[in-house]
């Protein structure tokens, strides 16, 4: 495993604890198909989410939220609509981006989390 998969993947850990403090159910992580990849799937009593997880070391060159384009979040829908046929959901379905920002990369002891809801709207 590469040096930035590593980190992704510690990033991707990072969210997922996050989003179970607030009470979601992890789902998926690192759904993959044809269209693309959604890095988390999670659910609570009302919303289906579908994740997108940037992690950086500074907003110096721009915010993490700001990676997500167009062409990003049309892949993002594409696979997701894909996953509900597999995985039928009767909640709202949902995209949100979770920020990480790790100064010192994985060893960062406490990463700043942003979590921005209905990001794509």
């Amino acid at each position: 495993m590469g040096r930035n998969n590593l980190a992704g993947a510690w990033g991707e850990g990072v969210a997922a604890e996050y989003l179970r403090k607030k009470r979601f159910t992890i789902l998926a992580c690192n759904y993959r198909c044809r269209f693309g990849e959604i890095d988390i799937i999670a659910g609570n009593r009302k919303y289906l989410v579908f994740v997108e997880v940037k992690l950086r070391r500074s907003d110096r060159f721009a915010a993490a939220r700001e990676f997500v384009g167009l062409e990003k979040q049309r892949r993002l829908r594409t696979t997701a609509m894909l996953w509900l046929q597999e995985n039928p959901d009767g909640r709202q379905p949902r995209f949100d981006v979770i920020e990480i920002y790790a100064p010192e990369g994985v060893d960062t002891a406490h990463p700043e989390i942003y979590h921005w809801e209905d990001a794509f709207q």
